[in-house]
């Protein structure tokens, strides 16, 4: 008895191909065809936003490098490492506090987080006043704080005389160290400082509403730029916890 049509199953040409994947035409189409494939991982995900999360990975990996030396070095070095509570220290009424200025400095970059939030919250509501409010808030915070680190660089370097080359308080490395680190830091807290200011100007101006071309531009009616924003701001908050818990309490 001759097999039903009905259960015979008949191979396209890309199954008959061996070491092929089933479905992929043959040849250079199939590679291109599985190498497009992979856009489907951010299928729902906006471009900007997935390649934030990249440069983030990858920023990562620096920071982690940073410490990771700085830690190496800490730990081989022959010549005593400076005390941080005494070389942070500051001075009200006569007597020293402890890491005061380090410790107002990071609750300011934490709180910044927060109203960092509420800008995004906004973001999803489409409430472009409250929106640009809090992203401005939320810069002032980022700006005070690279005031104060200034603040501290001017301390150390002229009260104390460290430099990147040398320290008098003790190992030469605290202060290339601390520079780098601390310097590498501050940096990006500028940068998104700036774009801070940016996007509120444009979400203010309702740009992202309107769709208007232009630098940071927007699908119409939509705040996913804020969302990649805070992405950066609080992966730079994170950051400065690990830098305040290695450097400055170790």
């Amino acid at each position: 008895m001759a097999p039903s049509d009905t259960n015979t199953s008949v191979a396209g040409p890309a199954e008959l191909t061996p070491g092929l994947t089933p479905g992929l035409a043959p040849g250079l189409p199939g590679v291109a065809a599985d190498w497009s494939s992979d856009q489907r991982t951010f299928k729902n995900v906006p471009w900007g936003k997935a390649m934030m999360w990249i440069f983030l990975l990858s920023d990562t990996f620096i920071f982690t490098s940073f410490l990771v030396s700085y830690m190496t070095v800490r730990n081989s070095t022959t010549v005593p490492w400076p005390n941080p509570s005494e070389v942070f220290a500051l001075s009200f009424g006569g007597e020293p506090i402890p890491l005061i200025l380090i410790a107002i400095m990071t609750f300011i970059l934490i709180t910044s987080s927060g109203t960092m939030v509420l800008a995004v919250n906004y973001g999803y509501r489409r409430d472009k006043s409250r929106t640009a409010i809090y992203l401005l808030i939320t810069a002032l915070f980022g700006a005070t704080f690279v005031g104060m680190q200034a603040f501290e660089w001017t301390k150390l370097i002229v009260d104390e005389g460290v430099r990147p080359w040398g320290n008098p308080m003790g190992a030469a490395q605290f202060g290339s160290t601390f520079f780098m680190i601390t310097g590498f830091h501050g940096t990006h807290v500028s940068i998104g400082v700036l774009f801070l200011i940016l996007v509120a100007r444009k979400v203010w101006r309702g740009d992202y509403d309107v769709e208007k071309r232009g630098f940071f531009t927007s699908r119409k009616g939509n705040y996913e730029i804020v969302e990649t924003m805070g992405l950066y701001w609080h992966f730079v908050d994170l950051v400065w916890v690990f830098i305040f818990a290695f450097f400055y309490l170790w």
